[in-house]
């Protein structure tokens, strides 16, 4: 009896499955959901990520790959799911099948890592795509600030478990102070004073000090490792990328965004990106713009009008000539001094706390900038920490276990089409953290597991009333289904789990 059951509710959502959208419409899986979730008012965190993906239109031709001719959902479609994965508490494709989001919209895991081991998915013009729509969206739809925006460059470990990954190596960590198996991830993000959005990042290997263990690994374990002829143009340009150094991709990513419209008031950098071709780039540009950044205090020389001096050298003249000053505010002592540095005049700041700190160093190219100006606008570089601990606390930055180098930028970047998308909806909604509103999204879309098990149980209890009254159970579904909203709702929402 159970089985023929089953087979009857197969049987007649097949039969209903022509009077209502199918499901190659790019946009049935985002306004499905939020058709089911916009009914219940304590929907409300994932009913916000659904409406502002709703409102992110990408087109099929911008994700560079043609659809599989055996593959049911659009690219369009496999994008979206993917973005939606941890949401939906969907921690791989692996284990896609077994959740909420995976008896809704049913297809084999295989087709998600197909996707992201594409080498010709144009990532970074998606994630651009994505966020110069968030941004406007942002821009228009709240009240202008005078707090100036500020563009940050910055990197982080994104650490592996496993040597057989493709160009897999060891790097430096500055946080553990050891070398790690891993990648470096160059990151760069964008900071209004109220949000954030990450733009653009690269993944980097290390060559490391030792000439017999290149990349921090044996000839044996390097030739372990997976490789692959990349036929794809746009995986060939990342794994160019791994090899370059830091500050020269650095500089690429700053111009790519000048040129995709990003417009910023200053460039924060710490002491290992802080260079003459920064403070060249930077004054060289058509937009209104400046740079601030940590110096270290090395060998590098500025003309002043004492001579040229290094900064330490800078620190002792000004010390002895009586220009040092308390700064009540941070409780610490500084000086500042204009210089000519890479061509033009650069504010050189120096600050220590107590008697026997160390002196720290900041360059900026804007000279009206006072000390505290510079200090506060600096301390806006902490936001990237914050955005780093939500994407691997939260959304699982760099957990991906593929041995594909193209998986891993995929990964890499839907982590942070997620996070921009948290930040947007934290932007527009009363959320005082995006912890709080992604542990709301999750609690909330664990809702639509109910939903499909009420589903089966409306559609056996329809089969045993239709028995009992001798009535076509197919006619007595669609009149409810004419009749009552919501039972319309939940049948578009799971018919795909019977198709």
């Amino acid at each position: 009896m159970f089985n023929s059951l089953k087979m009857s509710n197969l049987v007649i959502a097949k039969r209903l499955n022509s009077n209502f959208k199918a499901v190659n419409k790019d946009t049935t899986i985002i306004s499905d959901l939020r058709s089911f979730f916009s009914e219940n008012e304590n929907n409300r965190a994932i009913n916000c990520i659904m409406r502002v993906m709703e409102h992110i239109n990408i087109r099929s031709e911008q994700i560079g790959v043609e659809k599989k001719p055996n593959c049911k959902f659009t690219n369009l479609q496999v994008l979206n799911l993917l973005v939606l994965f941890p949401f939906f508490v969907v921690k791989n494709a692996y284990r896609y099948a077994d959740s909420s989001l995976g008896k809704m919209f049913i297809c084999e895991k295989d087709m998600f890592y197909r996707f992201m081991n594409n080498s010709n998915v144009k990532w970074r013009k998606l994630l651009y795509a994505m966020n110069l729509q968030l941004l406007k969206k942002v821009h228009r739809s709240t009240m202008s600030h005078d707090k100036p925006v500020c563009l940050i460059i910055d990197d982080t470990d994104a650490p592996k478990s496993g040597k057989k990954g493709e160009l897999i190596g060891k790097v430096f960590s500055h946080i553990q102070q050891k070398s790690i198996l891993g990648y470096k991830c160059l990151t760069l993000l964008l900071s209004d004073g109220m949000s954030q959005m990450l733009l653009d990042f690269s993944l980097h290997g290390e060559e490391g000090k030792n000439p017999n263990r290149k990349q921090g690994l044996t000839d044996k374990e390097r030739n372990c490792r997976y490789n692959e002829s990349h036929t794809g143009q746009e995986v060939d340009e990342r794994i160019k990328e791994y090899t370059m150094k830091k500050t020269d991709k650095a500089i690429e990513m700053v111009k790519y965004a000048i040129k995709r419209g990003i417009r910023f008031d200053y460039l924060l950098m710490d002491s290992w990106f802080t260079n003459a071709d920064f403070v060249r780039l930077i004054t060289s540009r058509h937009i209104k713009c400046n740079l601030l950044g940590m110096i270290k205090l090395g060998k590098t020389r500025y003309q002043t009008k004492y001579g040229d001096l290094t900064a330490k050298e800078i620190i002792r003249k000004l010390h002895k000539l009586g220009l040092c000053k308390h700064n009540a505010t941070l409780k610490c002592t500084y000086c500042m001094i204009d210089v000519k540095f890479a061509g033009t005049t650069v504010r050189l700041y120096f600050c220590k706390r107590g008697h026997k700190g160390q002196w720290n160093g900041l360059l900026t190219t804007d000279t009206t900038l006072s000390f505290l100006q510079a200090y506060r606008l600096y301390s806006r570089r902490w936001v990237t920490e914050v955005a780093y601990h939500d994407c691997k606390g939260l959304l699982s930055f760099g957990r991906c276990r593929s041995v594909h180098f193209a998986a891993q930028i995929a990964d890499i970047t839907l982590t942070m089409m997620q996070y921009n998308i948290l930040c947007a909806v934290k932007r527009f909604e009363s959320y005082e953290t995006i912890g709080e509103l992604f542990t709301e999204a999750t609690g909330n879309s664990l809702e639509l597991s109910v939903a499909d098990k009420i589903w089966e149980l409306i559609l056996d209890t329809i089969l045993e009333i239709a028995e009992l009254i001798s009535a076509d159970a197919s006619e007595l579904l669609n009149a409810l289904l004419d009749g009552n909203k919501k039972f319309h709702i939940l049948y578009r929402m799971f018919k795909l789990n019977v198709a």
